[in-house]
């Protein structure tokens, strides 16, 4: 374990047994929001610290390990490198987690999330690989337990979408998706293809957090375009006989947001107003980060084949994961919604670069310090 990291989890560990201090003393339900402030950070401090006591365990047992593994006794020696193997296996578990715990959490994290798929340079094929996509997700999204709402969707000719946007409501829903924003590209040989050559298209994801009602962006009605028209797709006679479909054009920025759910104009107004915050949102969000760019376009990417973060190759049943320089051979069962395996991976590689600024970071403060 790096030694800033152990040196935080000792200042959490530490600051837990003040805490304990502090809640037991006579007067520490006299003031009720102090109350509630240190009993949420207990519960914090304590989630990070549990960990941190069973990974200190495992230190004190793997040293065990280790002497008796060097006895003269083989067989005795034999059994205490075993454990030895299981006990680090274990470790490995517990730093990664602890990691986790360790990383500056997004308030957004928690929240619902809006999911974007547009197809992109392919054509037919393109819109295919965004119904693959669409599918992908929203049995990922069923294996959570998350509820899947589709707000608007513009189906292709031959299949899959030109545009589909999903709301996937479920607690942690943005946080666990959040990697996903970006270009996708396939690789396969598509069915329409007479001669079995493969061909490369492209999708761009973008994943976006629902807004808190409370700090919503507030929207100006000059600044809006409302128009309806008639929903296109499944939905039943009614959908598909009135005007209750909604699109909504924020003027100033020219973003779009509509909404077809349902039979009720009311609704589906309600509904585009908070996907069109949501973008306005993320646009201040990409405007204020300095690794983005300031238009939106440079979360989801253009739709070109060479801008992509991930690519699915079908002959070969792999998924590279381009960022984080990992290949997986189980393209089928990805496919069918087990993202679990890419998800960590590119979780804990992210935290593993927010560990480094951090680690950095209190490095050249102890240096000006000195100074």
């Amino acid at each position: 374990m790096k030694p800033f990291i152990r040196h935080t989890l000792e200042r959490q560990r530490l600051r837990l047994h003040e805490l304990d201090a502090l809640l037991g003393a006579p007067d520490a339900v006299s003031d009720r929001e102090r109350f509630r402030q240190l009993s949420r950070e207990h519960a914090e401090a304590d989630n990070v610290v549990q960990p941190y006591r069973r990974y200190l365990e495992c230190e004190a047992a793997l040293q065990h390990a280790l002497a008796l593994s060097a006895d003269a006794d083989p067989e005795l020696a034999e059994l205490a490198q075993l454990e030895a193997e299981q006990v680090q296996a274990d470790m490995a578990l517990l730093e990664a987690e602890l990691q986790t715990l360790l990383l500056p959490r997004d308030p957004d994290d928690t929240r619902h999330a809006f999911l974007e798929i547009r197809a992109g340079t392919g054509g037919d094929e393109a819109a295919l690989f965004a119904g693959d996509l669409a599918r992908m997700y929203t049995r990922f999204a069923e294996r959570q337990g998350w509820r899947v709402e589709t707000l608007s969707e513009t189906p292709a000719e031959l299949g899959g979408y030109k545009e589909l946007v999903l709301r996937l409501e479920g607690r942690g829903a943005y946080g666990t998706l959040r990697f996903e924003s970006g270009g996708h590209r396939v690789q396969r040989v598509p069915a329409t293809e007479a001669q079995g050559r493969i061909h490369t298209s492209a999708c761009t994801v973008a994943v976006l957090p629902e807004p808190d009602p409370t700090q919503a962006i507030t929207l100006n009605p000059a600044d809006l375009r409302i128009d309806t028209f008639r929903a296109s797709g499944a939905g039943g006679q009614h959908i598909n006989k009135t005007d209750s479909a909604v699109r909504v054009v924020h003027l100033p920025t020219g973003l779009v947001a509509e909404c077809q759910d349902g039979r009720s104009q009311h609704s589906n107004k309600a509904k585009a107003l908070q996907v069109l915050q949501a973008r306005l949102q993320e646009k201040e969000r990409s405007e204020r980060a300095s690794r983005e760019a300031a238009e939106r376009k440079g979360l989801i990417g253009s739709g070109d084949r060479s801008d992509r973060i991930r690519t699915y190759n079908y002959p070969q049943g792999r998924l590279s994961e381009h960022r984080i320089n990992l290949t997986l051979y189980k393209l089928g069962q990805i496919l069918e919604g087990d993202l679990d395996e890419l998800l960590q991976a590119l979780r804990l590689a992210r935290g593993a670069e927010l560990l480094g600024e951090l680690e950095q970071r209190a490095a050249q403060s102890e240096r000006g310090a000195l100074a």
